[in-house]
């Protein structure tokens, strides 16, 4: 039944901009983790409205092959459901590259000021743009000119535990063009270490007239009904989860019901997708990315996770998985946080 009213909410047609969507759970901007391949696993599942692409410096996507390039790479097929996101701090270089994001065919960009790795910040990009509210919103305004795809923006609380500020933000972005936005109710310098304040998402919400996704600790489908009760907002960004358990798009939407073998079978399907899109060696780093998600499932992940990282080739991982899974591994209904990076 949970999943039923969920389903029943998700399942509604939203419009962003003049495009319209039918299923309000999507992909969150994932860096490192929302490459073409986990993409690729959620898509043969289902389930979603949106998938966004992990983030893409603004500078580099104008003169970006993507048939070499590891993070500026799709397939075809997904393009009219994939948003961009880019992450920079000079209006004119993330114009250029939303130009090019819209000339390639997909459906939007998102703009990135929600990162608050130090490496991005240090760069004046990610999160570090949210003390600076007047360049944030020359940023939105130069992407907006610039493009006729929607406009995304992903932005955390702040710096400080001001939810005015975010309020004030998010006006600040609908005034410059901005067509929908994800928010995560947390500070930047917290990452993740407290709980989401879902009731900043409500504020957020109440303060603009564009699409508000809700963005945090969204782990079951009765995370997922509280949030919407909660907080009024138009649809659900879900991230971290995504990577631990990609068919959960299918699940909450569609009324999908894994097997006990859905684990094993998602894991090994991973291996081959990415071996489909990268070099070996690449491919072993990316599932390496993703293993502390997916052993986040298990009671005993942090011993399963040891094994996986021991691989040194894409054979290795697939052998690992099979003694790993020769005895069924005690699962966990909520992840192991300790495991979320």
């Amino acid at each position: 039944m949970k999943n039923l009213k969920l389903s029943k909410y998700l399942l509604k047609d939203l419009s962003i901009k003049d495009q319209t969507i039918h299923n309000r759970m999507v992909l969150s901007p994932l860096a490192g983790l929302g490459h073409i391949a986990l993409r690729q696993l959620i898509s043969e599942f289902g389930g979603f409205g949106l998938l966004f692409t992990g983030m893409c410096s603004a500078k580099a996507v104008p003169h970006e092959n993507p048939n070499t390039s590891l993070v500026f790479k799709w397939r075809q097929e997904e393009l009219p459901w994939l948003v961009c996101q880019i992450f920079g701090s000079d209006p004119e270089n993330m114009a250029r590259a939303a130009k090019r994001i819209e000339k390639e065919g997909f459906f939007g960009v998102d703009l990135n000021f929600g990162c608050s790795v130090a490496a991005i910040c240090k760069k004046g990009c990610g999160a570090e743009l949210l003390k600076n509210p007047d360049l944030s919103s020359n940023i939105v305004k130069a992407v907006s000119d610039a493009v006729s795809i929607p406009v995304f923006v992903k932005f955390r609380i702040g710096w400080e535990n001001n939810p005015q500020a975010a309020v004030d933000m998010a006006g600040r972005f609908e005034d410059a063009g901005a067509n929908a936005l994800t928010f995560h109710p947390r500070i930047a310098p917290d990452r993740r270490n407290r709980p989401p304040q879902w009731e900043v998402i409500k504020l957020v919400r109440q303060a603009v007239s564009i699409p508000v996704f809700g963005n945090g600790n969204l782990f079951q489908a009765e995370d997922g009904i509280k949030m919407i009760d909660q907080t009024s907002c138009h649809g659900l960004s879900v991230g971290r989860m995504a990577v631990a358990r990609p068919w959960l798009f299918a699940q909450w939407t569609k009324g999908f019901s894994p097997g006990n073998d859905i684990f094993f079978t998602a894991a090994m399907r991973m291996t081959r997708i990415l071996s489909d899109h990268y070099e070996d060696h690449f491919s072993v780093k990316l599932f390496k990315k993703f293993s502390p998600y997916f052993c986040a499932n298990f009671k005993f992940g942090h011993s399963i996770l040891k094994k996986l990282m021991r691989a040194q080739t894409m054979d290795d991982i697939r052998n690992n998985l099979d003694s790993i899974f020769e005895s069924t591994p005690e699962t966990l209904s909520r992840p192991n946080l300790n495991l979320f990076l």
